[in-house]
């Protein structure tokens, strides 16, 4: 594997060719970026949390029905997914006014949302990855009009599994991100959930005292960030007292 060929790097992932045709490596970094990379860190561990907090997700959206890219995790900072044509939009949902949507609305951070609102953006750093919509998505070719039903169908399917889930350990399910891919069968296409999901790209405040515990305590300069991870992955039940260890799957899970 020392000599795999590296096919893209991002701000929090490698991929690498994979073992198989059509499946690809997935190597999570602690590296750490917020606001389209202007600011920058490395935060010890991330990588390995959020590896175990994106496996125990996708298989659990799996057991419902979600169709996910996530074939199983290799080792303490790998996971074999499938090769998938990616959709260039980042899908942000969101429950409760939190970060710059509550600076763009004037809304006071915390305020419950009259229902989850889904918004597009483009996924571009040079841009600045600007928010779009329907018209530009289609209009642009990035994807169809089916494509986006069943996008939005996925991610609001998603959230209120998630939210549930999330609730049951504690936490509020504020704001999530997440991308899609179209996965190429012979002459059949599906779209299904890609890339991760984990603290760098959900917000996640206790129920209780309204902590957070996710990536805006980088953002934010809260501190404590591995141990907000590590607490996240503690809840969901897939972290021991120990600390993040390569341990086989999660109890929950057959």
């Amino acid at each position: 594997m020392s000599r795999r060929r590296q096919i893209y790097e991002g701000k929090a992932k490698i991929l690498y060719e994979g073992p198989e045709p059509g499946t690809l490596v997935q190597y999570f970094k602690d590296d750490a970026t917020a606001f389209n990379a202007q600011k920058k860190g490395v935060i010890t561990g991330k990588g390995v949390l959020n590896n175990r907090i994106s496996e125990y997700l996708m298989m659990r959206l799996e057991e419902i029905g979600v169709p996910t890219h996530f074939v199983r995790r290799l080792n303490m900072r790998e996971q074999l997914v499938r090769e998938v044509e990616m959709i260039p939009i980042e899908v942000v949902v969101r429950n409760v006014a939190a970060g710059n949507f509550a600076e763009r609305f004037g809304v006071q951070e915390g305020q419950v949302l009259p229902r989850s609102i889904v918004e597009y953006y483009y996924k571009n750093d040079q841009l600045g990855d600007p928010m779009v919509s329907e018209e530009h998505i289609t209009a642009f070719g990035w994807a169809t009009t089916q494509d986006i039903d069943d996008i939005m169908a996925l991610a609001l399917r998603i959230n209120d599994f998630l939210s549930g889930l999330f609730l049951g350990v504690g936490l509020r399910f504020v704001d999530f991100k997440v991308e899609f891919g179209r996965l190429w069968s012979d002459e059949d296409m599906r779209i299904i959930l890609a890339d991760e999901i984990s603290p760098d790209c959900c917000r996640l405040w206790d129920l209780k005292t309204n902590e957070k515990l996710d990536k805006d305590r980088f953002r934010r300069d809260l501190g404590n960030v591995e141990e907000a991870y590590r607490e996240v992955a503690r809840r969901l039940g897939i972290l021991p007292e120990g600390g993040p260890q390569d341990l086989k799957g999660p109890k929950t899970m057959q």
